[in-house]
């Protein structure tokens, strides 16, 4: 397991330069926990402090209001990581954290990231650096829910979540449920259904099984 939180170290961007020593001895601390599809991994507001290395599989990172409805913030897979902000302070966590398909985390305590930290010092502005690029990330995020209607924003999200193929096709595998997209969207289910449908109906896309093949000129912002 040792290994598998090593290569998936020697993914991160923050990480990727240094030497394989640095990174393995960064690996000796982590603990290798593999979580089934749809576990909950860190609930908002939990009192923990522990940095999560994504080695394979993928999450969700959302957050929710009182009335229980919840906005997507982004998506994870092997090579990210995730829970950073706790080993910065000591403020509870500031979202939930769930599987999308079978996960396994590298998890490293506070404690030993702080230790190795110390030995490691050139390493603290590349994670800040990796910290900004989120935080812009979530920023556009939230500044084209807040700026796009729904159609808008589900066409940002399905050219986001989509890749060229062979041919130079957009396509979407493993596309995500009418339910995951309202809440990456922060919209409802059904409003969902209805753009979907309009779109399938225009021709825009197509949906094969867990497949969605783009035929729509890309969204102005992105």
């Amino acid at each position: 397991m040792q290994q598998e939180a090593l290569l998936g170290l020697k993914k991160i961007a923050f990480l990727s330069l240094l030497p394989d020593d640095a990174i393995e001895s960064l690996a000796l601390k982590a603990k290798c926990c593999t979580f089934p599809k749809h576990t909950i991994i860190i609930t908002e507001k939990d009192e923990t402090d522990s940095l999560y290395i994504i080695v394979s599989g993928k999450v969700r990172i959302f957050t929710s209001d009182n009335t229980g409805r919840e906005v997507t913030l982004m998506t994870q897979d092997s090579g990210s990581y995730f829970g950073e902000l706790a080993l910065l302070g000591n403020e509870p966590r500031s979202a939930s954290v769930i599987t999308l398909e079978k996960t396994v985390c590298g998890i490293i305590s506070k404690t030993d990231f702080k230790v190795w930290l110390t030995e490691h010092p050139d390493v603290t502005l590349n994670l800040l650096n990796d910290m900004s690029e989120k935080i812009r990330q979530l920023t556009q995020s939230v500044k084209n829910l807040a700026l796009s209607n729904v159609h808008e924003r589900t066409v940002q999200v399905l050219y986001k979540l989509a890749c060229k193929d062979q041919n130079g096709n957009l396509i979407i595998h493993d596309r995500p449920t009418q339910l995951e997209l309202a809440s990456m969207i922060g919209a409802s289910r059904e409003m969902i259904n209805k753009v979907l449908r309009e779109l399938e109906r225009k021709g825009h896309v197509e949906i094969h099984d867990k497949t969605m093949h783009l035929k729509i000129p890309p969204p102005a912002r992105l």
